[in-house]
């Protein structure tokens, strides 16, 4: 094997020489320990590595071996359920090997050698085969059937293919290709992490990620194929908040990277998914599910290493057609890992230390969603949404990290210290958020909801808005100084604040909300609204409604199951009702 000579370490920093033969991001063993390493400069017969394992203990002098490869993933049967460290180490695996803490230099591969999987074909002997296709299919877990595709690049005739029990590294089809020569497939594929994997084309977000989370799916909802940023200051909400998006998110795939975060949010993830039911299917979570774990305690140069991992997992199963939703919390942690090597690179620093490539690299890994026409000749559409939780110290959305973010992404959930401590969750300050998907999703709106949701989520803003304004005068001079109109607009964005957009997350019930219980319950508050109006225009004195027994009704609205929602249309009847009798 090719080899190197240390001549330098500094931190998670390792200079060598000797290093002709090294290509860009290639992937090399450093010392006799053989820690992982990827290679991010060259000068000369000179690389500057980064290593993504402690390197304490390592000096000059000792080896660097070249694997002449860069850094990939394994993709195939058995990522589902699995939890990988930043470099795809399957930690179940090192914990066997290793016990409780992770040995330096240890190697164990990706996806299970020696399990077998049932493999059945999908294509016959004689079949014309295009990169891309899928030419059998796996059933990993109860909830996803892993669908085995034709690599890029590789296009031809079906020369054999097999059913029956294979392991991921066994050939089960070959393909004489049009330029005569045979290649065999496996269920496995190697892909490296940071090279976009190929799709025929990109479609428009038209399709909401629905969400179950009543200010995000109302106010500023994200397309599938989206992207989307949670900046908030420390205790905000933003890892239960991801939570909630991995649970009940319409996607049929959720890869969670722990990038950098304390390792008890990752262990709250991993007792949780296994026990909670899968809101379509009543399987449990995890069956559907890929993390990674990165958390603070392990090397920091590793989280650049979890970040890519998980995007090209997610978009391997983008690829087979299905809709993948990526969380990863948190990318600060990421940035702040970039800043550290690139000050002991001894780069020109850019706005805070950050390294001045900071924003590309931000913007390479979020161009990387999308809902696109996959690879394959059946035209299969597949989704990646990506949502990244950041965390800029003290909650400033100045900060170069937020600010490079925002640059690219679509949607910003922008929480919100002060609700926090309200307890008022999610919190989502509404006047600082925004989503840039609302036209290309009012068309799906329109056909699911009708018409009217359109109009209603304007006026459930426009109240919001309102409020916060004369919230300035009622500091000054109290609420009994607001005219009856404005007090009524006061009554009316409180309830739709307490009574629609505050949700509890462990609550059984409210911790999901569908968009026809969505549409119910806010048509109910702004009824209120509405109907508020006509009896003030009548003279009624506004504490009569104000003051109406039926309005705590609105706020249990919430708490009614989905299966039951006609009890809802009933409690805007006995409104109606109520309101109509107060006018004289």
């Amino acid at each position: 094997m090719r080899e190197g000579r240390i001549i330098k370490v500094s931190g998670p920093l390792v200079v060598a020489e000797g290093m002709e033969e090294a290509r860009m991001f290639d992937v090399v063993r450093v010392s006799e320990k053989r820690l992982i390493g990827e290679i991010i400069e060259i000068r000369g017969d000179r690389a500057w590595i980064q290593v993504y394992e402690e390197t304490s203990g390592i000096g000059p002098g000792e080896p660097v071996f070249l694997t002449g490869e860069p850094l990939s993933v394994e993709l195939g049967p058995g990522l589902i359920e699995s939890i990988f460290d930043g470099v795809q180490r399957p930690l179940d695996k090192v914990r066997e090997i290793a016990g409780d803490f992770i040995t330096r230099g240890i190697e164990v591969p990706g996806l299970d050698r020696e399990k077998r999987w049932g493999f059945k074909p999908t294509v016959k002997r004689g079949d014309r085969v295009v990169e891309g296709d899928i030419i059998g299919e796996v059933q990993e877990t109860t909830l996803i059937t892993h669908r085995i595709m034709i690599p890029p690049g590789v296009n031809g005739v079906i020369d054999k293919i097999e059913e029956g029990e294979f392991t991921v590294e066994d050939v089960v089809a070959v393909v004489k290709t049009d330029s005569g020569e045979f290649k065999e497939i496996r269920m496995m594929q190697r892909w490296p992490v940071r090279q976009p994997r190929p799709y025929k084309k990109k479609l428009s977000p038209t399709i909401p990620l629905t969400t179950g989370q009543r200010i995000t799916d109302t106010l500023f909802p994200v397309a599938k194929g989206g992207t989307a940023a949670i900046p908030g200051p420390f205790g905000s909400g933003k890892t239960v908040f991801l939570h909630q998006l991995a649970k009940w998110a319409d996607a049929q795939v959720v890869i969670y990277v722990g990038c950098g975060e304390r390792g008890n949010e990752m262990t709250d993830v991993l007792m949780e998914f296994p026990e909670l039911e899968d809101p379509r299917t009543g399987e449990p979570l995890m069956k559907r599910t890929v993390l990674i774990a990165n958390t603070s305690n392990m090397p920091v140069a590793a989280r650049e290493a979890s970040v890519y991992t998980g995007i090209t997992i997610a978009e391997y199963f983008r690829d087979m057609g299905y809709s993948v939703a990526l969380m990863a919390d948190s990318t600060s942690r990421w940035a702040e890992a970039m800043r550290e090597i690139s000050g002991r690179l001894e780069e020109m620093p850019g706005e805070e230390g950050y390294p001045a490539y900071l924003g590309t690299r931000i913007a390479e890994f979020y161009e990387r969603a999308g809902r696109v026409i996959c690879l394959g000749s059946d035209d299969r559409e597949g989704a990646l949404s990506v949502i990244g939780a950041v965390s800029p110290p003290g909650g400033d959305l100045s900060d170069p990290v937020v600010q490079a973010t925002l640059r690219v992404v679509k949607v910003f959930w922008s929480l919100d210290a002060e609700l926090a401590y309200q307890r008022h969750f999610p919190a989502i300050n509404w006047l600082r958020s925004y989503s840039l998907y609302l036209d290309n999703l009012d068309d799906y709106y329109k056909e699911r909801l009708g018409e009217e949701w359109i109009e209603m989520r304007n006026l459930a803003m426009w109240l919001l808005e309102r409020e916060a304004e004369l919230m300035e005068i009622v500091r000054l001079v109290g609420l009994e100084s607001l005219s009856p109109e404005n007090r009524l607009i006061m009554e009316a964005a409180r309830s739709v604040r307490e009574d629609y957009l505050h949700q509890n997350a462990f609550h059984e019930i409210d911790t999901y909300t569908s968009l026809e219980k969505q549409f119910k319950m806010l048509d109910l508050v702004l009824t209120y609204y509405k109907k508020g109006q006509e009896c003030l225009k009548k003279g009624v004195p506004i504490d009569k409604i104000v003051n109406l027994e039926i309005r705590e009704d609105i706020a249990k609205a919430k708490f009614i199951p989905e299966d039951q929602l006609e009890r809802i249309d009933e409690m805007k009847r006995r409104l109606i009702e109520a309101m109509d009798a107060l006018s004289p």
